[in-house]
C-alpha cells in the first residue's frame, strides 16, 4: 500500500506574503519566548525590590585590624582566617529567598592609604562581627581590632569635582575562574637566610601606599561572599574539556530536556546499529581511547589539570576586586597609582593558568573615541558609588577564588620582609583583667587578694571608652620609623586628620 502525503497546505502557506507568514507564526508559537522573557524580567524586578528592602534591615560595621609589631606570620595564617569566615555561609528556603528577599551577605577586605598612612580593614555585617574577630584572634592573638568610622564619607560622590579628581575600576579574572592565579606558595625561595625565604608580594603595594603625598588617597577592596560546594563542578567540567571527554552543557531545564532527548536518540540509534550488525560497537572503542588521553596531554595541559584540581580542593568564595584613587588635582598622579596597582596584580600572573587584569572596557575610568567626557563622568560616578556602597552587583559579575588565592592578595605583610613604617600596628600584648577585678564601686582589701595572687591587678577600660591608638611614642619607634620622622616629609609624617577613628 502506497502512502500519499499531501503538502498542499504547506505550499499554500509558503506562498503567502511575508508579513502574513510572520503574523501566523507569532500567533502560533511566537508568544512563548516573549512570555518567558516577560516572566523572567518580572521575577528579576521582584527579587531586586525585596532584596533591597531586606538589605536595609541589616547593619554593617567597619573594623580596623592592627597586627602586633614584629609580625612574622605569612599568608598561610590569613588563609586559615578566611576558612573560618566560611562559617558565615547561609542557606535559605524558597519563602526566605523569593518572598522575604534574603540573600548571602558579603564581607569587604580593604587596604587603604590616606596620604601615605596605611590601614587594613574588614567591613562585615554586624551579625558576623564575632566570627570576624574570632578568625583574626585565632591567628593573631595580639592583634587589636577597633570599630571605626567609614573613611569614604568625606570624598565627593559626584564628578567632575572642583577640587578632587578620581581614577579607578575593577580587576577581573582573565580566564575561566576555575583556573587559579599564582599563590603565596610560589613566592617562597629556600635560599639565603631564613628571614629571606619568603618574598612577600605585599612589599610592592606597601611601597606604593607609603609614597602617597598629602591630598592623595588609594582605596583597595576585595568583596567576598561565602558560597556552597557546587562550584567545584565547573572545575571538573573544565578538566574534562582539557582531556577531551564529552561534557554535558547547560544547567537550566530547557538544556536538560534537549540533552535528554539527544541522549535518548543516540541510545536508540546505537541499539538499531547493533541489531542490524552493520556498525561495530563504538562505545568500547571510546572507552579504550579515553585510557590514553592523559598520556597524550601536553605539559601545559597537565599543569592546568593539576592546578584546577588543587584549587577546587579548597574552600571557595565569590570574589570581586575594586580600587579607587582620589587626589587633589594639583598632586594627582594617575600613572603612579594605576601603574602601581597593575604591577601589584601582575605578580600573581601565570600565563598558563590565570591572572587579574584591569577591566578597561567596562569599569576603569577611561573613555576613547565618541562622547569621551560624558562617558568618563558616568564611569567615575559609578565606580565611586560602587566602592562606597561595597556593591557586589555593580560592574562585572563576581568570580570565584579559593582561600589560598584570597590570602595571597590580601594579607598582613611580614615585617622581616616588608619595611612599611606607616602601617598602623598594635602597640603590644594587652593584659587580661583578672577574675577578681571588682566591678562595683566598693574597694576590695588587698589583704584578701595577696595570699592567693602574686600578679599585680590590672584594670580594664570599658569597651565604650576604647579609642583607636594613635601614632607610636618615640620609645616605640623602630629605626625605620625614626628615620622617616626625622626626614620631615609630608608623605611620611604623622597620621592625617581624616584617618577613621572609632
Amino acid at each position: 500500500m502506497d502512502i500519499v502525503i499531501d503538502v498542499t497546505s504547506i505550499i499554500n502557506f509558503l506562498e503567502l506574503p511575508f508579513w502574513r507568514i510572520f503574523i501566523r507564526i507569532f500567533v502560533l508559537v511566537g508568544w512563548i519566548p516573549l512570555s518567558i522573557a516577560f516572566l523572567w524580567g518580572a521575577k528579576e524586578a521582584w527579587l531586586h525590590f525585596i532584596q533591597t528592602r531586606w538589605k536595609r534591615t541589616n547593619t554593617f560595621i567597619l573594623l580596623a585590624i592592627d597586627i602586633p609589631r614584629g609580625n612574622e606570620q605569612t599568608a598561610k595564617a590569613v588563609e586559615n582566617l578566611f576558612t573560618y569566615l566560611g562559617g558565615a555561609h547561609t542557606t535559605f528556603n524558597y519563602i526566605e529567598k523569593y518572598w522575604i528577599g534574603k540573600f548571602q551577605l558579603s564581607f569587604s577586605l580593604e587596604i587603604v592609604s590616606i596620604e601615605g598612612y596605611t590601614q587594613f580593614l574588614i567591613r562585615t555585617p554586624s551579625q558576623f562581627q564575632n566570627i570576624v574577630e574570632s578568625a583574626v584572634y585565632s591567628q593573631y592573638p595580639d592583634a587589636e581590632i577597633t570599630e571605626v568610622d567609614d573613611y569614604t564619607t568625606w570624598a565627593p560622590s559626584t564628578y567632575p569635582d572642583d577640587e578632587y579628581d578620581v581614577y579607578g575600576g575593577e580587576f577581573m579574572q582573565a580566564k575561566n575562574p576555575v583556573y587559579p592565579i599564582k599563590t603565596y606558595k610560589e613566592f617562597e625561595h629556600p635560599l639565603g637566610a631564613p628571614e629571606t625565604h619568603y618574598k612577600d608580594p605585599m612589599a610592592s603595594l606597601m611601597d606604593l601606599y607609603s609614597s602617597l603625598k598629602k591630598g592623595e588617597h588609594i582605596w583597595f577592596q576585595i568583596l567576598i561572599k561565602p558560597t556552597g560546594f557546587d562550584w567545584p563542578e565547573e572545575g571538573e567540567k573544565e578538566i574534562k574539556r582539557i582531556i577531551g571527554e564529552k561534557v554535558k552543557e547547560g544547567d537550566n531545564i530547557f538544556d536538560k530536556i534537549i540533552n535528554n532527548i539527544l541522549e535518548w536518540l543516540g541510545d536508540f540509534s546505537e541499539m538499531v546499529y547493533k541489531l542490524w550488525g552493520d556498525i561495530e560497537d563504538k562505545k568500547a572503542e571510546e572507552e579504550q581511547d579515553n585510557r590514553f588521553l592523559m598520556m597524550n596531554l601536553k605539559p601545559k595541559e597537565k599543569k592546568q589539570i593539576e592546578a584546577i584540581q588543587e584549587k577546587i580542593g579548597k574552600l571557595g568564595f565569590e570574589f570581586k576586586s575594586r580600587f579607587v584613587y582620589i587626589a587633589k588635582k594639583e598632586v594627582m598622579n594617575k600613572t603612579k597609582a594605576f601603574g602601581g596597582m597593575v604591577g601589584y596584580m601582575k605578580q600573581f600572573m601565570d600565563l598558563d593558568l590565570n591572572n587579574l587584569t584591569p577591566d578597561m572596557k567596562m569599569t576603569v575610568t577611561t573613555a576613547d573615541y565618541l562622547f569621551t567626557n560624558y562617558r568618563l563622568k558616568i564611569k567615575q560616578n559609578k565606580v565611586v558609588h560602587a566602592y562606597k556602597s561595597r556593591s557586589t552587583t555593580r560592574g562585572r559579575r563576581m568570580g570565584i577564588m579559593n582561600v589560598e588565592e584570597l590570602a595571597t592578595i590580601w594579607h598582613f605583610p611580614a615585617e622581616s620582609v616588608v619595611k612599611a613604617p606607616l602601617i598602623q600596628k598594635a602597640p603590644g600584648r594587652k593584659a587580661v583583667a583578672p577574675m577578681y577585678l571588682p566591678i562595683g564601686e566598693e574597694i576590695v582589701s588587698e589583704d584578701i587578694v595577696e595570699p592567693f595572687f602574686n600578679e599585680p591587678i590590672v584594670t580594664k577600660e570599658p569597651m565604650d571608652q576604647i579609642k583607636k591608638p594613635g601614632p607610636p611614642s618615640p620609645e616605640e619607634l623602630t629605626e625605620e620609623d625614626q628615620a622617616v620622622k626625622e626626614s620631615g616629609t609630608s608623605a611620611k609624617g604623622a597620621p592625617p586628620a581624616n584617618l577613621p577613628i572609632g
